[in-house]
């Protein structure tokens, strides 16, 4: 057991659950392609940003469940009632519960990862409605979002690592980005990496003149070529 120090400052608990992983059937359904939700995004021209409070928090482990999810401190031994992290079925069972809550907006006007919902519309006349929707269904689900990390009515959004708005998306320049580059006699390529995670990557064979270049030389060609690209 160990706790991980979450964005906002708060502590979240974690705990070992590789045994249990181990042993327990894989839920396949899969997570949403980023690409398509992106595409989706593309024509809108108001977004709002939802993001729900502890997200797993509002998830009942099934009951009769809990004994096998238990761990045990220095003072005694706590079930949880609620979907704790680690799990590997955590992600999918989220991701499972979400489209089922948000199924008729889906496609239409709301995009949802996890538990990062987009509102987006083109009118905010029409978007002022999507909303009233998506808060009648996520009231009825007993689902609740978290205000102070909400977006409501902008031209732009945060949204995975993305600034998405006015038919652009462009990286979120707030996040520190890096590029990594590397040679060899015959090849170079280079990482984008963002946040200690891999965003993009390119390599391209030397050229015959480009072989014959000093080792600085090649490294600069890779520099020069990953920024390029």
């Amino acid at each position: 057991m160990l706790f991980q120090k979450k964005h906002d400052g708060f502590l979240r608990l974690c705990n070992d659950y590789r045994a249990l992983n181990k042993i327990t059937v894989k839920n396949i359904y899969p997570l949403p392609l980023i690409a398509d939700l992106f595409d989706q995004l593309d024509s809108a021209r108001w977004f709002t940003k939802l993001d729900l409070r502890s997200g797993y928090d509002q998830v009942r482990v099934a009951k009769g469940d809990e004994p096998k999810i238990a761990y045990v401190t220095r003072y005694r031994s706590f079930e949880f009632l609620v979907m704790p992290f680690r799990l590997t079925n955590a992600p999918t069972t989220f991701c499972t519960l979400m489209n089922k809550v948000l199924q008729h907006f889906l496609n239409r006007f709301v995009v949802v990862y996890l538990d990062n919902i987009v509102v987006y519309s083109k009118m905010l006349e029409e978007h002022v409605g999507n909303l009233r929707e998506v808060f009648q269904v996520l009231q009825e689900n007993e689902l609740y979002v978290k205000e102070e990390k909400c977006s409501f009515a902008q031209r732009e959004v945060s949204f995975l690592g993305h600034i998405v708005g006015c038919g652009t998306i462009r990286m979120d320049a707030s996040k520190v980005y890096e590029v990594r580059t590397d040679t060899s006699d015959y090849a170079i390529g280079g990482l984008l990496m963002q946040d200690g995670n891999l965003i993009a990557f390119v390599s391209r064979k030397l050229n015959e003149m480009e072989r014959r270049y000093t080792i600085q030389e090649k490294e600069m060609t890779a520099v020069v070529h990953c920024l390029r690209t």
